[in-house]
Order: structure tokens, then C-alpha cells, then sequence
């Protein structure tokens, strides 16, 4: 008997799990915010903080406690946080047409400008889990703290239809 498309993974989904990722459960806000807001055919993401079953895994700032290389890692976690905020509000992200925009802060040691490195992380899991449709805009700024203290912070913008 057939799956019906409640019980099917999404091919985003797929992707990342051949990549051995998971969606989590959307974190719990940690202010007064929403993890993701709907308007028009877009979402827009708070900013996520790499949390992984409900931990950051590393805090401090890149460049002196932490790693470029590490940081990437945690950078990706965040966008699979962000994705896992927009599938909580369109269901499915295979509705996704874009990724619009991804910004990405780096909380930086004075004298790291590896940023743009750093938010690759982000990037280069949207352009594996969307293959073209995950080309997009994107700001990586270093920053002198982060909530938590968490090394990076990443949003997005997706387009969906």
C-alpha cells in the first residue's frame, strides 16, 4: 500500500538525511519572539542559535574559544534549525521555491574576518538540501557577542508557493 504524503519524508528531507541530518523540533523562543512568521509567499526566520537537543554544543568566540572550521559546523546546524522553523509554519518544505537571503552572525574574536567562511556552513547545506533553488543573498557579519554566547547566529528568507 502506497504512503500517503503525511506519512512520506519530503525530498528536502531526504537530502538531508542522506547527509545524516535531521529536522529537530523547533527550539523554544528564548525571548519574546516567534521562531518564524509567514507573510505573503514568504517566511522569515528569527535569528537560530545552533542548538542541538536543546544545548549549544560550543560557546565563545570564533576565533579565539572557537574554531573557523567548528563554527562552520555550527553554522549549519543553525540553518537546519532555520528549516526546521519554516517547516513549522508551511508544513512541508518542499513548498520551498528559494531561499531568498540567509544573514549570518559571527560572534568574532577582535581579530578574526573569517566570517564569510564561517556562514558558509549555512550556505553550502541550503545549496545541498535545494540544489538551485538554495542560491542566495546573504550578509556574514561579525559581531562582539551573541545570546547565550553563542558562536554564530543564522535567519533566512524562504519563498514558497
Amino acid at each position: 500500500m502506497p504512503q500517503s504524503r503525511t506519512d512520506s519524508v519530503s525530498a528536502v528531507e531526504q537530502r538531508l538525511a542522506d547527509l545524516g541530518l535531521k529536522l529537530p523540533e523547533v527550539a523554544a523562543p528564548v525571548a519574546a519572539y516567534v521562531p518564524a512568521v509567514v507573510s505573503g509567499n514568504y517566511v522569515y526566520t528569527s535569528g537560530q542559535l545552533p542548538f542541538v537537543d536543546g544545548q549549544l554544543p560550543a560557546a565563545g568566540k570564533v576565533g579565539a574559544a572557537v574554531g573557523a572550521e567548528e563554527a562552520a559546523v555550527l553554522a549549519r546546524t543553525c540553518a537546519v534549525n532555520a528549516l526546521a522553523a519554516v517547516k513549522s509554519v508551511i508544513g512541508d518544505l518542499d513548498r520551498v521555491t528559494r531561499i531568498v537571503k540567509v544573514v549570518g552572525f559571527v560572534a568574532s574574536d577582535p581579530g578574526f574576518t573569517g566570517q564569510p567562511a564561517v556562514i558558509n556552513g549555512a550556505s553550502e547545506l541550503l545549496g545541498k538540501a535545494f540544489g538551485d533553488a538554495g542560491a542566495h543573498a546573504r550578509s556574514a557579519v561579525g559581531v562582539s557577542v551573541l545570546p547565550l554566547d553563542s558562536p554564530v547566529e543564522v535567519e533566512l528568507i524562504a519563498e514558497f508557493s
